[in-house]
């Protein structure tokens, strides 16, 4: 396969260019051998990913002429090698956001910016190499990922629509939203489906069509710059359009072309691989699908596209990714997101240092926070008070506001870093009082893909706040010469200050985290544990911090699982004066999790066996 020139210095205008040049570095193992996209190809990705190692190009796919490309972003150093030469411009703009003081102060370091501002402006072109060819939906790879999902997927789609009121890229999105190929009702090579959720900014423009009578017309890129990718997952400010972004770091501006379907169609990206056109003309059931929490997104009624076209340029690359139990690739996406939208964030959250989404829980169910308090300093205090305004400021903040769990603790008292997650919870598990720290919000919006909820997008929230010195030590230990109540069977301790207790298996409301709860006197040895974690397997998740993690809050919605011993409500407050018990065994109501095909499994180690293209890298 003939790749991009051999240009060491330019940046990325393709996805070829990026390919060939991680393979220059010896950055890409390349796979001749035929790999089938049905389950196959998606196993080589998340292992070699848990390996730590390469970007992969497929070159012979099974059933079909596009190769593919995948890993890419399996590593943060290497996002940051494919980003190395306009990474430090991007982060300079952020910075000059928070305080464009600092230019003034040291000019020299910025001088980049006006470089990096010129590539911002989207290039609107007549035409683009991907509207060269066209081909048929089935034509294209049909990527499954798990065995359960419902059909094959776009993993990586760019999804891009303008707004009905005044079309343009000035008032566009780019999102990231899965697509689905076929299987259901979908009609053959005529519809596919567009999962959206909450909080996604393709929303408004769809209602907006609505409004006017019209059906929303969309595109679907695949592939490109990996600048593209990145932006797609931008949290950007509703208005912002994400090819400012996306231009910014790619170091060129974004050719978006004239779409050869006419009149009131959004534009083109023109250097994309592939571009699926079509209108939002109903719904129908989308899924299931293996999603990010480690669970199956269960089927549901989603927007249905009807294609009208289906482009892709000369020599097209199809990239992918697979989502599944964190971590995964997706979780490249949160840290480089992190660090470069980290230090804006106390501009649009004042008094906010800091917010961090736990990948190990799926990113949306758990937050952690450190704020400040500055409302009277003159009265010294551990009762949280500016902390709750920040808390309930982060859970307004766009997708932050999906959250379930937030610990927020006070910049004051020091806490450790947010990204050593166990020593974190372990900060403010000494610190909280559960008998007026604990703050609810019920009957609300949690993400679409949680099932811990009452209903599809419906659930609950937490604030737990910190403040002051220790309250408490945190037992490391369980002491000996002590019982459970009939029907659980074991108990472990995760990390100091957090017990595990498998318990009988949930079959509804049985009752079960208040037996344990009343079962916990003044004398028990889990008494001293601040947190205690009903689940299904106190072994498995007590093993590891990630295994606690996912185990605790992905099957655990606040209002309705988080128990307390000597629990109380007053004037709707509710609160406990013994340790808090969440309650985290898999409900009737919980979507099934993620198990891979054995036979599957089986053909990829006689690929990593000796003489096979992945020996070495498994």
């Amino acid at each position: 396969m003939s790749l991009a020139p051999n240009d060491e210095d330019a940046v990325h205008k393709t996805l070829r260019h990026a390919l060939d040049d991680l393979d220059r570095h010896k950055r890409l193992l390349r796979i001749a051998e035929p790999i089938d996209p049905h389950l196959e190809a998606a196993e080589i990705q998340r292992r070699v990913y848990a390996a730590g190692g390469p970007a992969l190009l497929f070159e012979n796919v099974v059933g079909c002429r596009f190769p593919m490309a995948a890993n890419l972003f399996g590593t943060l150093e290497r996002a940051k090698f494919l980003f190395r030469h306009t990474l430090r411009r991007v982060e300079h703009l952020v910075d000059l956001k928070v305080d464009p003081a600092v230019a003034l102060k040291a000019p020299w370091r910025y001088a980049d910016v006006p470089l990096a501002a010129l590539t911002t402006l989207p290039k609107r072109t007549r035409s683009g190499p991907v509207l060269k060819n066209r081909c048929r939906v089935s034509d294209l790879p049909q990527l499954v990922s798990w065995p359960d999902d419902g059909g094959p997927f776009v993993t990586l789609p760019q999804v891009y629509t303008e707004d009905p009121r005044k079309p343009g890229v000035g008032n566009s999105n780019l999102g990231m939203y899965r697509v689905q190929l076929g299987g259901n009702e979908y009609v053959p090579d005529e519809e596919i489906g567009l999962h959206y959720q909450l909080h996604r900014s393709i929303g408004v423009h769809h209602a907006a069509a609505l409004e006017r009578g019209e059906e929303l017309r969309v595109n679907v890129f695949v592939g490109g710059t990996p600048a593209m990718t990145v932006a797609a997952v931008m949290p950007l400010p509703e208005g912002l359009s994400e090819l400012i972004f996306a231009g910014a770091l790619a170091g060129r501006r974004i050719p978006m072309a004239k779409h050869p379907l006419g009149k009131g169609w959004p534009r083109v990206y023109g250097e994309a691989d592939f571009c699926l056109s079509g209108r939002v003309v109903g719904v129908k059931p989308e899924g299931p699908f293996g999603d990010h929490l480690g669970y199956y997104a269960k089927t549901h009624d989603f927007p249905v596209m009807k294609v009208e076209a289906v482009y892709h340029r000369d020599g097209a690359v199809w990239p992918f990714t697979v989502v599944g139990r964190p971590p995964q690739e997706d979780t490249t996406f949160g840290e480089l997101i992190h660090e470069l939208t980290g230090p804006a964030l106390p501009t649009v959250l004042p008094g906010v240092k800091g917010v961090h989404a736990v990948d190990a829980a799926g990113v949306h169910p758990l937050l952690l926070a450190v704020g400040s308090e500055r409302y009277a300093p003159h009265t010294p205090s551990d009762r949280p008070a500016e902390l709750l305004t920040q808390a309930n400021a982060i859970l307004g903040q766009g997708q932050l506001s999906l959250a379930k769990y937030l610990f927020i603790a006070d910049a004051a008292d020091d806490p450790p870093s947010m990204e050593d997650v166990p020593a974190f919870l372990m900060h403010c598990l000494a610190r909280i009082d559960p008998t007026r720290d604990l703050h609810f919000q019920t009957r609300t919006t949690i993400d679409t893909l949680d099932y811990s909820g009452s209903g599809l997008n419906e659930g609950s929230k937490v604030v737990l706040a910190a403040r002051g010195p220790a309250k408490r030590e945190l037992p490391e230990f369980l002491r000996s010469g002590w019982r459970l109540p009939d029907g659980f069977d074991h108990a472990a301790v995760a990390f100091p200050g957090v017990a595990c207790v498998s318990g009988p298996a949930c079959e509804g409301k049985d009752g079960a985290a208040d037996r344990l709860a009343a079962a916990i006197d003044a004398e028990h040895p889990l008494r001293g544990f601040p947190l205690i974690v009903l689940c299904d397997d106190a072994t498995f998740s007590a093993r590891t911090a990630n295994n606690l993690l996912w185990t605790a809050f992905t099957r655990s919605d606040p209002a309705a699982d988080v128990f307390g011993v000597d629990s109380f409500t007053e004037e709707k407050h509710w609160g406990c004066r013994g340790p808090l018990i969440v309650d985290a065994r898999v409900k009737p109501h919980h979507a099934p999790p993620l198990i891979e095909d054995p036979a599957v499994t089986a053909k990829v180690d006689r690929l990593a066996a000796r003489g096979g293209p992945l020996h070495g890298i498994l």
